[in-house]
């Protein structure tokens, strides 16, 4: 069941270790931004928060709500992104070329 907080609750510890982490980014990249997902686990996600760092950085956060010893969960937020404008330069703001 699903929390109301949250638009997804993955808990992994009822997934094959195989799909656990694709699981999770692809549930991740479906969020609109400003919505979030509740992890939950059996140990630290740390591994996970680095490949989240890798893959999307400055575009979550990540909350813990429950920090163990049998039980792990976190926030998983999606961030909006600031793009740069679509000519690549500068938006015009600061004078610069």
């Amino acid at each position: 069941m699903k929390s109301a907080a949250f638009s997804a609750t993955v808990d992994v510890r009822v997934l094959e270790p195989r799909v656990r982490h694709s699981h999770i980014f692809s549930t991740f990249a479906a969020l609109d931004d400003g919505r979030a997902i509740e992890l939950v686990n059996d140990h630290d996600p740390r591994l996970l928060y680095a490949q989240f760092q890798a893959q999307w950085p400055d575009r979550f956060a990540w909350n813990y709500l429950e920090e163990g010893p049998a039980v792990w969960r976190v926030a998983i937020t999606k961030v909006p992104s600031f793009d740069v404008p679509a000519s690549g330069g500068c938006c015009g703001g600061c004078g610069g070329a």
